[in-house]
């Protein structure tokens, strides 16, 4: 008789939830397995048991994550305590990498012996290089979305596995005739959207006054986010559309002329279908004046730090207020020619992200292995 492997998988926020799900997705008919964690509404259809939800994790930077320390140190003692007595057989950890770092330390200390990966390497590249030899000391392996980072963690002897970005799995749609809808990419938490939707209603308000054009709002959310985007888009007069259905949303973004888009994972998805957007971000002010001193680079967004000039325009932190953003949101809906250089230049940066085969296909074959 197979005996039953139990896998807990952690992932704290949108992008890893996405991970998750495509794996546990291509493993849900293999009954040798059984799956609990701390997921999203995508994962958790795959759980045996779910712990926690994403949106228990809202804090983002370094003063918010202070902030929340003795909520997230509770939430570590609870799952190493969960994942110890129930004896799992691999823990997979997504992304978060100084929650996640902490979680697989704490359950180390508590004797657990078997396998631990983490998928999405940390920046080390951008700043606190240190982390790589600490990650060593505690994981089996990592996972890369890009391959020059597994210099990085090889040199202390960590095992990585390069499976290239999930942004392979996106099409391209390359044609922006006769478009209709502006996308609004607010954020994956709650916090990025009161930190940046006076800047989306900025936006409203400039496509309100163009009575030249007669562009619709599509906003693609979660269903965490829909209730509280709706209470702040509920006295627009544009056509606006606030979805959560994958379908609808992959539908509506073949229709996107451009996008406002906070910077993340969600940027790279723009680019790769070739839709022309501004990117916007801002930190707590506390968070930002400390990044200013220790991290490494230039740009937010991947696709300009590893080109190294600025194909995407963003304005982050300091640099957003509502001046510059006027000015570059009437850029984007008016110049057709820059954008046209922005798709162009992306064409050429796309290469940064991808591996030639699919990156849950290289983790589910890689997981099959370990377990």
């Amino acid at each position: 008789m197979t005996e039953i492997k139990k896998i807990f998988i952690c992932s704290t926020e949108q992008s890893g939830d996405n991970i998750s799900s495509n794996i546990l997705k291509k493993i849900k008919n293999n009954n040798n397995f059984i799956v609990d964690g701390v997921g999203g509404s995508k994962s958790a259809k795959y759980f045996r048991k779910k712990y926690l939800d994403i949106s228990e994790f809202k804090a983002m930077g370094i003063v918010e994550v202070l902030l929340s320390l003795s909520k997230y140190i509770k939430i570590i003692n609870f799952l190493s305590k969960e994942i110890i007595s129930n004896k799992y057989d691999l823990l997979i950890t997504i992304d978060s990498p100084d929650f996640n770092y902490q979680l697989a330390k704490k359950i180390r200390k508590k004797n657990f012996k078997n396998k631990i990966i983490h998928i999405v390497a940390p920046s080390v590249w951008a700043w606190r290089r240190g982390r790589a030899r600490k990650f060593a000391n505690i994981y089996d392996e990592i996972f890369t979305l890009f391959k020059f980072e597994n210099e990085f963690f090889n040199k202390f002897g960590l095992k990585t596995t390069f499976i290239g970005h999930p942004v392979y799995h996106i099409s391209s749609v390359n044609n922006q005739v006769d478009k209709k809808y502006i996308a609004f990419l607010p954020g994956s938490r709650e916090k990025e959207i009161k930190q940046l939707f006076d800047y989306y209603e900025l936006a409203y308000k400039i496509l309100s006054k163009d009575k030249t054009k007669e562009f619709h709002i599509f906003i693609p959310t979660l269903p965490h986010l829909e209730k509280l985007i709706n209470i702040k888009t509920n006295h627009w007069k544009i056509k606006t559309i606030v979805t959560t259905d994958p379908k609808k949303i992959e539908d509506y973004f073949n229709e996107v002329y451009v996008s406002v888009t906070c910077s993340g994972t969600a940027s790279i998805e723009i680019a790769k279908r070739m839709i022309p957007q501004l990117v916007i971000y801002k930190f707590n002010i506390f968070t930002s004046i400390i990044g200013k001193f220790f991290v490494k680079i230039k740009y937010a967004n991947l696709i300009n730090i590893f080109s190294n000039r600025m194909i995407i325009p963003e304005l982050t932190n300091f640099n957003l207020t509502k001046k510059k953003f006027t000015n570059e949101f009437e850029l984007l809906i008016n110049n057709k020619k820059r954008n046209h250089e922005q798709l162009f230049q992306i064409k050429e940066s796309v290469k940064y992200f991808e591996n030639n085969k699919s990156p849950y296909d290289l983790c589910v074959n890689r997981i099959m292995e370990l377990i």
